[in-house]
């Protein structure tokens, strides 16, 4: 087992479900929590019993500390991440791995030059629901996968959260927000993405706040809103993937991703969700339930911290690799680029799948 001595920082909403999960777990030691805003970190601090509040400049210097889990803003990732790296320090970070291409190709350059460990979120295909996907899929449950279909329709952020500012910059918008967990899932069940094209557009030129202090301030929308995406899988299946703040009503395609092959289709659950549903639909029959045959269907965000702290002992390669980060960095990168410039683009080749878990959870 290992014992791996972990730093938070960024202690925002999304800190509360990793340290309630991460302190129950025998496999780790969360020992610090910092947050530029210090009086934060020691409130987060006390309520999961972390026996120390820092600066971020005080948990990167210190020693004990193994891994840094970054739950910064999307603006810092790539920042926080080099600097920890450039610490000693393994990185587990919130997605996306960056917001410049660049930026994340060099934290995963720097992470593998000095022979440590970066891993990103997405880590909901971890989850039971996913992995018993990926089984079926490995199975030949659907014959020959053909083609994928995702959808996250909706309308925008502002309408419920106090300070959606950054959902409208670069590096937010409904791609780079939520693209992460159905693009790791698509990945993860059919393998890597060699091209892709899109049509993306900002609906609106200003979004309006609804809630909190700052409602009734004006957001100008600096990224697009509405992306309608093509993903050519390696293997040669079709994917089709759309992402959008822009619609106000909803829809019932939102959270869907459906994966079609030659004997079947396969629906996959909402992929922001470690559980299911899972559902089988054979040509002439009905969509039916299938059992979950792995673990983990709570909200286990942390679990790709975990999978990293364990992977380090067993010397084997972690699932929520920097690697895997940042072909989904690069997909939603080429998808903003082909509808700017009118046409599809080549991306690098992803070397391997993550491996599947093992049944029931960890061994």
């Amino acid at each position: 087992m290992s014992n791996n001595r972990i730093g938070l920082i960024g202690c925002g909403n999304i800190s509360a479900i990793y340290l309630k999960n991460l302190t129950a777990s025998s496999d780790v030691q969360v020992v610090a929590c910092a947050d530029i805003d210090v009086e934060r970190a020691r409130s987060r601090a006390q309520e999961f019993g972390v026996p120390k509040a820092y600066t971020v400049e005080e948990l990167l210097a210190d020693p004990e500390i193994d891994i840094v889990v970054n739950l910064t803003i999307p603006a810092s990732h790539a920042e926080i991440s080099r600097r920890a790296l450039e610490a000693g320090k393994h990185v587990y970070l919130e997605k996306p791995l960056a917001v410049e291409l660049q930026d994340g190709r060099d934290v995963v350059e720097l992470a593998e030059s000095k022979g440590l460990r970066i891993a990103c979120a997405p880590e909901t295909f971890l989850g039971g629901g996913i992995q018993t996907c990926r089984k079926l899929i490995d199975e030949g449950a659907i014959g020959r996968p053909i083609a994928a279909t995702g959808f996250m329709m909706g309308g925008g952020p502002e309408a419920w959260h106090p300070d959606p500012v950054f959902f409208y910059q670069k590096g937010g918008g409904p791609l780079f927000d939520m693209g992460p967990y159905y693009l790791t899932a698509f990945i993860f069940l059919l393998g890597g993405i060699r091209r892709v094209t899109a049509s993306a557009a900002i609906s609106l030129p200003e979004r309006v706040i609804g809630s909190g202090s700052k409602k009734g301030e004006h957001i100008p929308v600096e990224t697009p809103t509405h992306i309608a995406g093509v993903l050519d899988f390696a293997s040669g299946a079709v994917g089709t993937l759309i992402t959008s703040f822009d619609v106000a009503a909803g829809t019932n395609l939102t959270n869907m991703i459906e994966i079609h092959g030659t004997e079947g289709t396969l629906r996959v659950p909402d992929p922001n969700t470690f559980g299911g549903p899972v559902k089988l639909r054979k040509p002439g029959g009905d969509y039916e339930d299938v059992s979950l045959a792995f673990g983990y269907d709570d909200n286990m965000r942390g679990i790709g911290v975990i999978d990293m702290a364990r992977a380090i002992a067993e010397d084997r390669p972690h699932r929520a690799s920097g690697r895997l980060a940042l072909h989904v960095l690069e997909t939603m990168n080429g998808l903003l680029q082909a509808s700017a410039e009118d046409r599809h683009i080549a991306l690098e080749p992803l070397a391997e799948r993550p491996a599947i878990m093992p049944e029931g959870g960890f061994e």
